[in-house]
């Protein structure tokens, strides 16, 4: 319906001024700071970051209740391995946010999802520019890769710290014998990652295969 579909445009304009915001203030302070703005990344962007991940969430919904017809287990394993990286790994361990990795995963998350939402706000209008389309369907398939690379490698560099402070890591008292060991629960995570990584692209090919089938057949028509 036209409500809903003003619901997704604003939303997705939503999501375009936020990661706008993010990918233009990270290049700014870049090209002013140099290296020493890699270092603060977390702490000058994080939290617009973050509220950009949560409302992130809402994409789930939107899939369930039929408003958007993208697949649900795709979508719903991207928006977790982010929540988990950004709040679990790097948010709980202040160590972790200080390093350069944070600001490139930064950066590969910011590029994809400012080409992926001018591409959904313009689709929602019936607006559909070549190189855009283009963009959209082919960008991901080098950048997400190299995008979960970097959330492993955060992964690991926060292991230490973990083990150090047992963050998250739970003993029960007796009489009961048991206990969680948090980094074990990353260790195992990232073959999840990894294996979600493998099925994520697999989606990624089809989309782009169907999407330039169908292109053909409009041109074609026209």
């Amino acid at each position: 319906s036209f409500t809903m579909n003003m619901y997704l445009f604003v939303y997705d304009l939503m999501q375009f001024c936020g990661h706008s915001w993010i990918f233009t203030n990270m290049i700014i302070r870049f090209m002013t700071f140099g290296k020493d703005s890699l270092a603060d990344t977390f702490y000058s962007i994080g939290l617009v970051m973050r509220l950009c991940q949560l409302l992130s969430v809402l994409e789930i919904l939107h899939i369930l209740i039929g408003i958007d017809k993208s697949h649900l287990l795709p979508r719903f394993l991207q928006i977790t391995e982010r929540i988990i990286v950004l709040f679990v790994v790097i948010n709980s361990q202040e160590e972790v946010q200080g390093k350069y990795i944070v600001c490139v995963l930064f950066f590969l998350w910011n590029l994809l999802d400012v080409v992926r939402y001018t591409y959904n706000m313009l689709s929602r209008m019936g607006i559909y520019y070549l190189p855009l389309t283009w963009l959209n369907f082919s960008l991901c398939i080098p950048l997400y890769p190299l995008s979960v690379l970097a959330e492993a490698y955060a992964i690991c560099v926060s292991l230490p710290y973990f083990e150090s402070f047992g963050t998250y890591s739970i003993k029960l008292p007796f009489p009961f014998t048991f206990s969680i060991y948090f980094p074990y629960v990353l260790k195992m995570y990232l073959l999840v990652l990894f294996t979600g990584m493998c099925f994520i692209m697999q989606n990624i090919f089809s989309e782009r295969k169907a999407h330039q089938g169908t292109g053909n057949i409009k041109k074609k028509r026209s």
